[in-house]
């Protein structure tokens, strides 16, 4: 069990049968008494709700682990990963994953959330790096403002990258927003 003043974002916790991660906590402090508000995310489900605690609450802890996978392929439902240690394969639901397959190429290692035998997602590093297949050449003279172009990655993900990025080049991609940082040198 944890308490209300043990909250903080990360957490992931059991409510009404439920497994939630806290995506943000605030403690507010009322006339009668202190609240904690809880954005709360379904690791099953994916979509974010609020609750409100009372000062003192206890709510179950929910045990989940973080093992490093790698993400082997997939066809178009299901996608294969095997544990790096043990070798055994998992398979996982695309809806289970459908935030971080624009980020995957085969052979990544992830991180996978697990509760139990349960696989709940992937854990995503705050950027990846990854190869431009196909962009449309630089426009000369449209540089004033930074100008920028979209290009399209090895994942089929689409980016706008400055004018002097092209096919063939590596670059850095934000995963919490998918945009470009930087082109990688080889």
């Amino acid at each position: 069990m944890i308490s209300t003043s043990d909250f903080k974002r990360g957490s992931t916790v059991e409510v009404d049968g439920h497994l939630y991660r806290m995506e943000e906590v605030q403690h507010v402090k009322t006339k009668k008494s202190a609240v904690y508000r809880v954005k709360l995310r379904d690791l099953r489900g994916g979509h974010i709700t609020e609750r409100t605690f009372n000062a003192g609450d206890k709510v179950p802890v929910a045990r989940v682990e973080r093992r490093t996978m790698q993400y082997l392929y997939g066809d178009g439902e299901m996608y294969t990963f095997m544990n790096s240690e043990t070798f055994d394969q998992v398979l996982v639901r695309r809806e289970t994953i459908a935030d971080a397959l624009p980020y995957l190429k085969e052979n990544d290692d992830v991180q996978m959330i697990i509760y139990g035998d349960e696989a709940l997602g992937i854990e995503l590093p705050a950027a990846v790096e990854l190869l431009i297949t196909q962009s449309d050449p630089g426009v000369k003279g449209d540089t004033a403002q930074g100008a920028t172009k979209p290009a399209t990655l090895e994942t089929g993900l689409v980016v706008n990258v400055p004018l002097f990025v092209g096919p063939g080049d590596k670059i850095k991609v934000n995963t919490a927003d998918a945009r470009y940082i930087e082109r990688v040198k080889a």
